[in-house]
């Protein structure tokens, strides 16, 4: 008998998550040149690194024979000073994406279910199969969050909510009120997972104080990575926020040492870049307006986004999709952007905002593929 039939079928029935393609692997395909070639398709920040971050990756090199700090101490001290909740609240990850699969794995199992929107983030679905719980998919209401109709989703048997604000790959919000409603409606005995990867890119008038929700609801979990606006995507540093009994459960099932000595020092060293962080979202904030006029000249459709991308439409000829045609000829002109038809969105495609040099390379590629 094959070994691999031996898996469970709700293991071998995965579809892998596809991450944007790499530079090195358009320059493989299409014979470009790498230096040429800009990428827009997984919400990196295109600042980099903050110059704090990098002094303590240089730091922390000379170590790199031992093992990190398993418990991650310098890192959790500094967010507890930070968002002001005690150490014991905070569990540390590789990436947010790690938190996500530690809440599946403390609380998901074959019976058991999570309830998540349309066109929400990859990992949701993933992690839900992974362990071979059901997945509750509620539609979504102009490709947000429909607050109510998720908290009618809720089964007896759902021990998991997940929620992405902003959302990707919409890039749409829930005002702060009306989630913190829904958290209170939903059972205490359901872990309501608010994924707030993209939060710092909001603007100062739709920030909301969600941290503090987590001494009235203990079955909050809110994460949160260092991938996005504090420039760390490559070294996969992410955390959650949560009652400590719940941090507890979520360490029972995390690996030993699953953050490197460099993304956690890195980390620290982000986290107190406050100029860095503010410089990205300024850049932020005026590349999405520069690409929202340029989508509006061009006659095209988009989702307004709170975060650090925007997904677009692609009108359709003689009645089919041709998005994918235009992600191609973007390629070919050695600009990569996201095709998001594994959403549930085949019309369109996601952007990620980059320097005003990049948008402007993008702006320029799109009006050539969309006339070819």
């Amino acid at each position: 008998m094959d070994l691999c039939e031996q898996s469970p079928s709700y293991v071998r029935a995965i579809a892998p998550y596809q991450p944007g393609k790499p530079i090195s692997e358009l320059a493989r395909e299409m014979g470009l040149n790498e230096k040429k070639i800009i990428k827009l398709a997984s919400n990196e920040n295109p600042l980099g690194v903050s110059p704090k971050a990098k002094a303590a990756i240089k730091k922390a090199l000379p170590e790199l024979g031992r093992y990190p700090d398993g418990n991650a101490f310098e890192l959790r001290a500094a967010l507890a000073r930070r968002y002001g909740v005690p150490q014991e609240c905070i569990v540390v990850g590789n990436g947010s994406n790690d938190l996500l699969e530690l809440v599946a794995g403390a609380f998901l199992a074959p019976g058991r279910s999570a309830a998540y929107s349309q066109h929400a983030f990859a990992v949701y679905p993933l992690a839900t199969q992974a362990r071979g719980a059901r997945s509750i998919v509620v539609p979504a209401k102009n490709y947000g969050h429909d607050l109510p109709a998720m908290l009618a989703a809720i089964a007896p048997d759902t021990r998991v909510v997940f929620i992405a604000n902003p959302n990707n790959p919409t890039g749409t919000f829930v005002p702060g009120g009306e989630l913190e409603d829904f958290i209170a409606r939903v059972p205490r005995d359901v872990a309501v997972v608010v994924d707030e990867a993209y939060t710092e890119y909001l603007p100062p008038e739709l920030r909301y104080d969600s941290v503090a929700w987590l001494r009235a609801h203990p079955n909050l979990i809110l994460t949160r990575t260092f991938s996005k606006v504090y420039g760390l995507a490559g070294l996969r540093v992410g955390f959650g926020l949560m009652h400590p009994r719940v941090a507890d459960l979520l360490n029972r099932v995390r690996q030993p040492f699953n953050v490197n000595s460099l993304a956690l020092a890195a980390a620290v060293a982000a986290l107190g870049d406050r100029g860095f962080v503010a410089k990205s979202h300024r850049m932020n904030r005026a590349g999405m307006a520069r690409l929202e006029r340029a989508f509006k000249a061009l006659g095209l459709e988009y989702i307004p986004s709170c975060a650090n991308f925007v997904s677009f439409g692609v009108p359709r000829q003689n009645g089919s999709s041709r998005a994918n045609s235009v992600y191609e000829k973007l390629l070919r002109q050695g600009v990569i952007v996201r095709t998001v038809a594994g959403y549930g969105m085949p019309d369109h495609l996601r952007v990620t905002i980059g320097t005003p040099k990049e948008n402007e390379r993008f702006l320029k590629a799109l009006d050539a593929a969309l006339e070819a």
